[in-house]
């Protein structure tokens, strides 16, 4: 499992890595033999919406989060394939 994790620009950890953690601790009692791997994410909402922009989507649905939120996630999982 692959997941995003929020960093600053000084590579310190976001607020909201407090959530993803709790996540993760969760997760991994749930599921302990999985693997449970983080990826840096920053920038990835900035890359999702010049993305939406360059594809031609409407003004309308890039402001929707969920939409930003599945290409910011395809980013993530690409990042961690390349690497």
């Amino acid at each position: 499992m692959i997941v995003g994790y929020p960093k600053q620009m000084d590579n310190t950890d976001s607020e909201a890595a407090l959530y993803v953690n709790e996540f993760m601790n969760r997760f991994k009692k749930l599921y302990p033999e999985m693997p449970l791997i983080t990826e840096d994410e920053r920038f990835t909402s900035v890359i999702a919406h010049r993305a939406m922009i360059d594809g031609g989507m409407k003004k309308k649905n890039r402001q929707v989060k969920e939409n930003v939120d599945k290409i910011s996630a395809s980013l993530i999982l690409q990042t961690f394939m390349e690497r």
